[in-house]
């Protein structure tokens, strides 16, 4: 490998892929390669039980251009990704995942478009509303975008190439809740997208459950915007608008005696309510107080265990 800076780097988070990887590697390197011969490969092993770190370590006993880092623990996709950018060194880095629905040969397309003045190339995937996952991923990021104020494209994953400055200015942000597509679009670089065929899963099967894309989304939400607390505010109002009324209403029955302040079950379950929605709202404010509290203790985002190369010689910037 040449001792210059690389001219593209490629950052894949791995987990549970030890059947993914020797293909993973393979298409990788034949696709860089088709860019430049100066190129590294950066996979990063999230911890995910299995024999994917053995397969790294002897891939890059081989080849000097992969780069293998192990998490301490399972940090999570995009705290790997973090990882893995942090020490990407190349003009140009591309980020996909290993499960190989990211196809490897769209590399040069993405590079191709890059080339034409932007800093940021993503993959818009064609075929992402074929199935039921589509669908889903569809309402999910409906939601998270009128939530978040910002607008993401569910057919937009993390199959992208970045410029060298983007690199630089992202290692800025250093946020605990991190989110790749969130960092990238308050960053507001110039950003082009071209279509892309999602592939099927080499092997294995996706971690993103319901559940966890749920959760995922309530980080993304807090990390992004206020309109949660702002939408709990006006619900707030509301309720108490239509209370009022309904008292003014209730009031003026009994002035013109049409009718007799009655109702205590209607009043119980009205306390109840009222009681729950101002549960639910000091929970909510208690999220984004402890969210900022987990800020102030300035943890490192990720802890690396082991290496395939020496650390303290990569680049910073």
């Amino acid at each position: 490998m040449s001792s210059e800076r690389p001219h593209i780097s490629a950052v894949s988070p791995v987990f549970q892929a030890e059947e993914c990887i020797p293909e993973l590697y393979r298409r990788l390197s034949n696709a860089l390669g088709s860019i430049s011969d100066n190129f590294e490969i950066i996979l990063v092993e999230d911890c995910g039980d299995d024999s994917s770190w053995n397969l790294i370590t002897k891939i890059a006993e081989k080849d000097s251009r992969v780069k293998g880092i192990k998490l301490g623990r399972n940090f999570g996709q995009h705290y790997a990704i973090t990882a893995g950018l942090d020490i990407a060194e190349g003009d140009w880095v591309v980020i996909l995942d290993c499960d190989l629905q990211d196809p490897p040969e769209a590399i040069p397309k993405l590079y191709a478009k890059a080339q034409e003045g932007f800093d940021v190339v993503e993959a818009e995937f064609v075929n992402r509303d074929s199935d039921y996952f589509g669908f889903r991923s569809w309402l999910f990021w409906k939601t998270l975008s009128f939530l978040s104020k910002m607008k993401f494209n569910h057919k937009i994953g993390n199959f992208r190439i970045i410029s060298r400055k983007v690199l630089i200015n992202f290692k800025n942000f250093r946020e605990q809740l991190r989110f790749l597509g969130g960092i990238l679009l308050l960053m507001g670089f110039d950003t082009a997208r071209i279509p892309i065929a999602r592939e099927n899963r080499f092997a294995g099967k996706t971690s993103y459950s319901l559940r966890r894309m749920i959760f995922m989304s309530m980080d993304i939400i807090i990390a992004y915007s206020d309109r949660p607390l702002k939408l709990s505010i006006a619900f707030g109002f509301f309720i108490s608008t239509l209370s009022f009324l309904f008292g003014i209403y209730v009031f003026i029955l009994y002035i013109f005696g049409i009718t007799e302040i009655t109702g205590w079950p209607s009043l119980i379950i009205s306390i109840y309510f009222i009681g729950g929605i101002i549960i639910a709202n000091l929970g909510l404010l208690g999220i984004y107080v402890g969210r900022t509290f987990d800020e102030t203790k300035n943890r490192p985002l990720y802890i690396i265990d082991k290496t395939t190369f020496n650390i303290n010689n990569v680049e910073k910037n």
